[in-house]
């Protein structure tokens, strides 16, 4: 059986609060295009998962409302026609919502009685593959849902995210409602609803050197339900020196950095499912378990990866948080930068080229060194390209610090135990001077990233993420 849920941009649901509000205690409705994110296999249950997220909402218009009451609400079917036909032309899956005002938590009878039909009308215009989501707010407080796949009974939303400038979720995955233990502390900092929602995530993390490994080891200890590790790269003696869970052994071995992060955080008995994906962001292979995160960590220092996990955050609403390390000393002594950056990638914050954190032109000579190392040489001899110079200087406390206030952002975005109301887009901390500032950046006009509305919420697409290799 397919496993569904949603993922509604917080100003979507804002908006249809606006619109379903009501004074005078009626059901109201209107309409949301859904982007699909359609996942082969989900990485830790090897189930198929269908996931939506809101890309447009769209009203039902009052003169269109035929009749509504406390318990019921009818409507003409002239707009859901021109919604549907729409969502066939742009590969998107048509909404209804409506209001339970007296507060009943579940879909009626009569609820029942009418969506198979709506949903036939679906199928005979757009194809008998075609879904239709229903979406529920109950006492004006409570969202759930579900959607029509077939002729038969409908499948219920394993639970709802909410993603803006925080990060809610609504009957979290993983959590069975226990609270184990080992995060007894944790519960009283934050309350158990933040353990709920920790151990129902699923979190990707991209890039497993010495950053990327705290990052993930952080996120273990917190109870976090699932992660996926994300790493083409092998250990070597040089990484020893800051890469969590990493061995002498291990770079004897030349053994794969996720599979050593993985195994490392198995070993501690805390029930994270954590799964090792031995390849690039960027290859086909890593796509299913990226596409069935709750939140990505980008720890990865290549420009494509970023921008790739930038394109990402945007089309599928998945926040990533990406991180970043500048150490340059100064010849004569002393440090021209030593800093950490944190960047949350949501709609509505400016994006990494926007920053000038990436650069396209790098991204293009990456992507060459890995597809052909000897034009890459070719061209660096030619000065055609920039090519790399030394490694970065690195060391354990300064990428560990890094990952702390990552892991930290995300427990703002959850809780927000700092009192700002959220995320910061942005935020740099020197690290050799102790101070903090968050940094903002201007959209660009016309940016191909954050400046296209129409790829938000947009879900699958082809060539996946309307990139052209």
């Amino acid at each position: 059986m397919t496993c569904v849920d949603l993922t509604l941009q917080e100003a979507h649901e804002e908006r249809l609060r606006l619109l379903l509000a009501r004074t005078d205690g009626t059901e109201a409705a209107a309409y949301v295009l859904l982007g699909a994110n359609k996942i082969a296999r989900d990485p830790w249950t090897g189930r198929r998962r269908l996931r939506l997220v809101s890309h447009e909402v769209v009203p039902i218009f009052e003169r269109d409302i035929i009749s509504s009451d406390a318990c019921h609400i009818s409507w003409r079917t002239d707009g859901f026609i021109a919604l549907i036909a729409r969502a066939k032309r742009e590969g998107l899956v048509p909404a209804i919502v409506h209001t339970h005002p007296s507060g009943a938590a579940g879909f009626s009878e009569q609820d029942d009685r009418n969506e198979p039909g709506l949903h036939q009308i679906v199928m005979n215009r757009n194809g008998p593959d075609m879904p239709l989501a229903s979406l529920l707010l109950s006492g004006g407080t409570m969202w759930s849902g579900r959607v029509w796949m077939d002729r038969g009974a409908p499948i219920p939303f394993d639970h709802v995210s909410l993603v803006g400038r925080r990060f809610r979720q609504i009957r979290p995955a993983f959590s069975d409602g226990a609270l184990d233990s080992t995060l007894d502390r944790q519960v009283r900092m934050f309350g158990p609803e933040a353990n709920a929602v920790l151990r129902g995530l699923r979190v990707a993390v991209v890039g497993c050197g010495g950053t990327g490994s705290a990052v993930a080891m952080l996120l273990a200890r917190l109870g976090v339900g699932g992660l996926v590790l994300l790493d083409k790269d092998i250990v070597e003696v040089s990484n020893l020196n800051r890469l969590h869970g990493a061995t002498r052994v291990d770079a004897d071995a030349m053994c794969a950095k996720a599979d050593v992060v993985a195994a490392s955080i198995a070993s501690m008995g805390l029930g994270v499912r954590a799964v090792p994906i031995c390849q690039w962001v960027d290859h086909p292979d890593a796509r299913d378990a990226l596409k069935a995160c709750d939140v990505v960590f980008g720890c990865t220092d290549d420009h494509g990866g970023r921008m790739l996990l930038d394109r990402y955050a945007r089309f599928y609403c998945v926040p990533v948080i990406d991180v970043g390390l500048a150490i340059e000393p100064r010849p004569e002594g002393g440090f021209a930068e030593m800093s950490a950056r944190v960047t949350v990638l949501v709609d509505g914050a400016p994006c990494l080229v926007c920053r000038g954190v990436v650069d396209g032109r790098a991204a293009a000579e990456e992507a060459l060194k890995r597809a052909d190392p000897a034009e890459y040489d070719r061209r660096k001899r030619e000065a055609y390209v920039r090519g790399g110079g030394d490694p970065a200087p690195a060391v354990v406390t300064c990428t560990t610090q890094a990952a702390a206030m990552a892991v930290d952002e995300l427990l703002q975005g959850i809780t927000d135990f700092r009192g700002e109301g959220g995320w910061a887009w942005n935020r740099v901390r020197r690290l050799d001077r102790g101070i903090e500032r968050k940094p903002g950046a201007v959209q660009r006009a016309g940016c191909g990233i954050c400046g296209d509305p129409m790829i938000v919420g947009r879900g699958d697409v082809e060539p996946f993420l309307d990139r052209v290799s």
